[in-house]
C-alpha cells in the first residue's frame, strides 16, 4: 500500500508571535517551528500500518527551504520519501490544489492530513483535497483499520462517535485519538543518519490564481480587569449588567 502524509510546519506554541509590515505579514524572527501535531498523529499511524504490512510512506509539504529540517525529522521518524512544493503558502485552497495536483499524478491508497493546523485552525485542506481529487474523505478521525484495501474508520461527531467504512483510496483528517501523544515517535540516531540518504524532491509550484489574500493580522485583545461582586449582592450585579454593560 502507498501512503501520503501531508506535513505542515507550524510555530511551537511557546513561540512569541509578532507581525510586521503594518501587521500584514507574520514575523518568523525567533520563531521555532515543529511538525503540526495533528499531522504527527497521522504520521505515527502511517508508521503502524507500515510496520504491519510493509507499506511505503511519502510525505509532502507546501513551503520554503526553511521547512526542510522538519521534513528531515519526518523522514527520520520513518517516512520513505519527501516532497516539498517550493512555495510560501498563503491560503488553504492553494495548498490543497498544489497537493491535489501531486496526488492526481501518483496512485496513493491512503492520504493522511491533520484535520487542522494549530496556527490558522482552518480545518479546510484535507476536505478540499478530497473534493479536488474526488476521493472519499473522513475527518476528525480517531480510529483507522485497513484490511484487504477496505478501510474502517471512527470519527468524532457532536455527541458521540460515528463508524464508517469504504474502499480505498481514502483521505482522513487525523487528530489526537488516532494515536496518543505517548505513541509519538522520537527520531533516533540511526533514523537521523538514514534520513540524509532518503529521496527528497523539490517541486516547482504550478501557476494558477489564488482566491484569498491577507489584509491584516491582529492579536487577541488583552483580557479586561476582573470585577468582583459579592455573591449575596445580586441587585448590584443586575444593575451593572443593565446600566453599564448593556447586556440585559
Amino acid at each position: 500500500m502507498k501512503i501520503l502524509v501531508c506535513i505542515s510546519c507550524v510555530p511551537d506554541t511557546t513561540s512569541k508571535i509578532n507581525f510586521i509590515d503594518h501587521n500584514k505579514e507574520f514575523s518568523k524572527d525567533g520563531v521555532q517551528y515543529v511538525i503540526n501535531p495533528n499531522d504527527e498523529f497521522g504520521l505515527t499511524r502511517a508508521m503502524w500500518i507500515k510496520e504491519k504490512d510493509g507499506s511505503s510512506i511519502d510525505i509532502i509539504n507546501v513551503g520554503t527551504q526553511s521547512n526542510e529540517p522538519i521534513l528531515r525529522k519526518a523522514l527520520a521518524i520513518g517516512a520513505d520519501r519527501a516532497y516539498r512544493i517550493d512555495e510560501d503558502p498563503k491560503d488553504s485552497f492553494r495548498v490543497a490544489k498544489l497537493i491535489s495536483n501531486h496526488i492526481l499524478k501518483n496512485d496513493y491508497d491512503l492520504i493522511i492530513a491533520g484535520r487542522e493546523s494549530i496556527d490558522y485552525n482552518g480545518c479546510m485542506v484535507p476536505g478540499l483535497i478530497g473534493e479536488l481529487t474526488n476521493i472519499d474523505f473522513v475527518t476528525n478521525c480517531v480510529k483507522l483499520e485497513i484490511e484487504n484495501f477496505k478501510a474502517t474508520a471512527c470519527r468524532e461527531i457532536e455527541g458521540g462517535i460515528e463508524n464508517v467504512s469504504c474502499d480505498l483510496p481514502l483521505i482522513i483528517g487525523s487528530q489526537k485519538g488516532l494515536v496518543e501523544e505517548s505513541d509519538l515517535k522520537i527520531p533516533n540516531m540511526r533514523g537521523i543518519m538514514q534520513a540524509r540518504q532518503k529521496p527528497f524532491e523539490v517541486i516547482e509550484p504550478e501557476s494558477f490564481s489564488s482566491y484569498t489574500s491577507t489584509l491584516k493580522y491582529t492579536k487577541p485583545e488583552e483580557k479586561g480587569e476582573v470585577r468582583m461582586i459579592n455573591h449575596e449582592n445580586l441587585d448590584e450585579l443586575i444593575e451593572i449588567l443593565h446600566s453599564e454593560e448593556k447586556i440585559i
